[in-house]
């Protein structure tokens, strides 16, 4: 039997953000079930960790080296284009729709893959937005979270004699936020994050503890010498002005999306509920992750997600599915966002194309994982959305040990890469790149990275 599908996709979670995924204070519930009733996958990452390129990738199971969303920058026509998944289960006879955003392209116009159609331009309005329904535009009066959600369960709710595939991508938790022309991100009318006026008084005595990787810059930079400049830029009236405006790695600002996350938490409810009235739950496969990672001032970043250290490229990743996937499962095999399309194409009852570069998670959920993958590429290609971003282009390795990070328009002939022992230092603080002692180490991950890069370029 076909199962129906669900993607539940959240803007900036990181993977500990929810409470399943360890946050010491956020009640996360319905999200906390499908993890007690599913898998929790706990090493799932992000390949380019930010919002375009990824959200391609999840739809296309391919890097972005191949499908060439490379940043945030509206690629409208090429996003009309992608060979997005839905279009597989379109042809096995499903129902599809995109309901939240989509963020490839700014304008909320429909794609190709979907019969039912609801988004919004670029990062919409956390407040009145304006929706655009199957490619009508209607001012919505209301939170957006909470009329997304609405949106999701009627759509649901509909009656049909075909299965059902839904990707439900929220806008939260991105504060409000305009994407200028140029790349840049300005603070929109209502200004940073906006919880739901009932949820606004959550938390008021949370507080995130410090971690060991939260040190002063000149600490950092000392290991992480690429990074002297862009710290120095950061310093800058304008780069202070944009962080203020989001309360930028301060505890506030972790209150602020722990409690726009109570409305997403509501609205899984409201899906799980609505599945459970119809008796198609077991019946259901629901996942839900974040499109990347967030940095709450670990190695001195903020409000960053595009970098390689864990926080920036770990995701959330919880797969419900009662008949093939055992109920409270922890798995530690390397998943990234790519392995999202083959395993829904695989588990509708097609076979992916030849140019799917994941792998679908059903051995791994059968517990079949002899020669399940040891390594993965994370790649990020500079842009102009903060002012101190200034050539951090880079290419990364990260195998289930080691993970070396590769500043292509940094230092020559490598000279400011970085190589962190994850067993020893999960925190990422000694790069162990430089000197002789770990020569052997850094060629042997520099080799395995350049067939990574040569594999997802489809060279």
């Amino acid at each position: 039997m076909q199962p129906n599908l669900v993607v539940i996709l959240i803007d900036d979670l990181r993977h500990d953000e929810f409470g399943a995924g360890g946050h010491p204070y956020m009640k996360t519930p319905h999200i906390d079930r499908l993890a007690a009733e599913g898998v929790l996958f706990e090493r799932a990452f992000h390949t380019t960790p930010i919002c375009s390129p990824n959200r391609a990738s999840i739809v296309t199971g391919q890097y972005a080296s191949r499908h060439g969303i490379i940043d945030n920058v509206a690629r409208d026509a090429m996003s009309h284009r992608l060979p997005n998944y839905h279009l597989a289960l379109q042809r096995l006879g499903y129902e599809t729709a995109h309901i939240g955003k989509w963020h490839m392209g700014n304008d909320g116009m429909p794609r190709p893959g979907y019969h039912h159609w609801v988004s919004f331009d670029g990062h919409g309005s956390l407040v009145d937005p304006k929706l655009n329904v199957n490619g009508r535009y209607e001012a919505r009066a209301g939170y957006m979270t909470d009329l997304l959600n609405a949106e999701a369960r009627a759509f649901v709710e509909r009656r049909r004699t075909k299965p059902f595939a839904l990707f439900f991508a929220h806008k939260a938790v991105h504060p409000d936020a305009h994407q200028a022309a140029d790349g840049t991100l300005e603070m929109g009318q209502f200004g940073g994050y906006i919880p739901a006026e009932r949820h606004r008084g959550l938390y008021a005595d949370g507080m995130l503890p410090k971690k060991p990787n939260m040190l002063p810059v000149r600490e950092l930079v000392k290991q992480k010498p690429a990074w002297a400049e862009v710290f120095a830029l950061k310093a800058s009236a304008r780069s202070r002005a944009l962080l203020a405006a989001i309360q930028a790695g301060s505890q506030e600002e972790i209150r602020q999306r722990a409690r726009m996350m109570a409305s997403v938490d509501e609205g899984v409810g409201m899906l799980l509920d609505t599945l459970a009235r119809q008796r198609k739950l077991d019946d259901t496969l629901i996942l839900f992750l974040g499109d990347n990672g967030y940095f709450f001032g670990e190695h001195g970043l903020g409000p960053e997600r595009r970098f390689a250290y864990e926080e920036g490229i770990r995701s959330p990743f919880v797969l419900r599915y009662p008949r093939r996937a055992k109920a409270g499962a922890r798995l530690r095999e390397l998943v990234i966002c790519q392995d999202i399309a083959p395993t829904l194409i695989e588990f509708a009852g097609g076979r992916p194309g030849a140019h799917v570069q994941g792998r679908s998670l059903g051995p791994l959920l059968s517990g079949r994982r002899k020669g399940w993958r040891k390594s993965f590429l994370v790649e990020y290609w500079a842009e102009q959305a903060m002012p101190w971003l200034v050539g951090m282009t880079y290419k990364a390795v990260r195998t289930d040990r080691y993970k070396m990070i590769h500043w292509v328009n940094r230092g020559a002939a490598g000279e400011l890469d970085e190589l962190y022992d994850l067993e020893r230092d999960p925190w990422e603080l000694k790069n162990l790149a430089r000197g002789a002692r770990h020569a052997a180490l850094k060629a042997r991950l520099r080799r395995e990275l350049r067939k990574l890069v040569a594999d997802a370029a489809g060279l």
